[in-house]
């Protein structure tokens, strides 16, 4: 049986001018792209114009929305990204489609990114376009998909999205917080709010922190020990729970003392009980509850840290 060799041919020797010809000859054999993004396309125009600008292809899927579609038959490029951006906005469209014949890296990272971060309805796809013969044959294209939306990108955004918005609450919430705190007492005077789920003070001692925590549905106040060495932090520790009977009695309750075995860092917290980060009407309470402890979590404690500091 003779069999033929496969053998890539020059894009160029196919399609010499990408306007007139590629282009041309993709807007007539739009079945073929759409088979590889698994579309049903149809033209609505070439050189959709957006402006003074205008896009290569302009075609609709079977659900009537638009899709962009631009060419490249070099390198991507920084002015082709942009220009797709700048059509899919302009010209309402949902999908945009990029095709080159090399696909950079970052131009991919780009697309990965474009489709986490968009709203779940719009896609990019970044398409790679090469040609093929086997022996005399006429040149065969080959177009695959480089990068493109799936469930996992979309959910990816979403968790994005939902850990930005987490980002803004904790933001404002602490915001909130450290006016009342002022207040009440200077400890955390000095401090800025941030995006993190914590806020911290120094104790005294290098490594030691007094710190408020807000979860979605919980908060609690703490002083957390790590000098960076785990026998430091077990001897701190340890050296503070000697004391515990006295300590919690200043404090006026119960305090979780942790030593934490399987961690480097150790910590003795106080959780509260009333709500967190998801409970913005009861933000007020949950933060006056949050100040009192960590008011009476410092007094409790700020003998001992002395007492600490002195013998080291």
């Amino acid at each position: 049986m003779s069999v033929g060799r496969l053998r890539k041919v020059p894009l160029r020797e196919i399609w010499p001018n990408e306007a007139r010809d590629f282009t041309v000859w993709l807007a007539d054999n739009l079945d073929l792209l759409g088979e590889v993004l698994g579309l049903e396309l149809s033209l609505v125009t070439r050189e959709a114009a957006a402006g003074p600008f205008s896009a290569d292809i302009l075609a609709e899927d079977a659900s009537g929305s638009l899709v962009i579609v631009e060419n490249q038959l070099e390198p991507t490029d920084h002015d082709h990204l942009g220009k797709l951006i700048t059509y899919l906005s302009n010209l309402g469209a949902k999908s945009a489609v990029w095709i080159s014949s090399q696909p950079r890296p970052e131009h991919e990272a780009a697309i990965h990114w474009l489709n986490e971060s968009l709203p779940a309805d719009t896609a990019f796809y970044l398409v790679k376009v090469e040609a093929y013969r086997i022996g005399d044959s006429p040149p065969a294209p080959l177009l695959s998909i480089v990068a493109g939306p799936s469930p996992e990108a979309k959910q990816i955004g979403i968790q994005k999205e939902e850990l930005a918005e987490r980002h803004i609450l904790r933001l404002e919430f602490w915001k909130q917080l450290l006016a009342r705190s002022r207040q009440h007492t200077m400890l955390h005077a000095a401090i800025s709010p941030g995006k993190e789920n914590w806020i911290s003070a120094g104790a005294g001692i290098s490594g030691l922190s007094f710190n408020y925590v807000i979860r979605m549905n919980g908060a609690q106040v703490e002083l957390y020990i790590d000098r960076g060495d785990a026998g430091e932090n077990k001897r701190i520790f340890d050296q503070l729970f000697v004391h515990r009977e006295q300590v919690e009695a200043i404090f006026g309750g119960a305090l979780e003392w942790q030593r934490l075995e399987d961690r480097r860092a150790s910590r003795i917290r106080s959780v509260l009980p009333g709500g967190g980060l998801a409970d913005r009407d009861r933000w007020p309470e949950i933060q006056e509850a949050m100040i009192g402890a960590m008011v009476r979590l410092e007094k409790a404690l700020k003998p001992e840290i002395r007492r600490l500091r002195e013998s080291n």
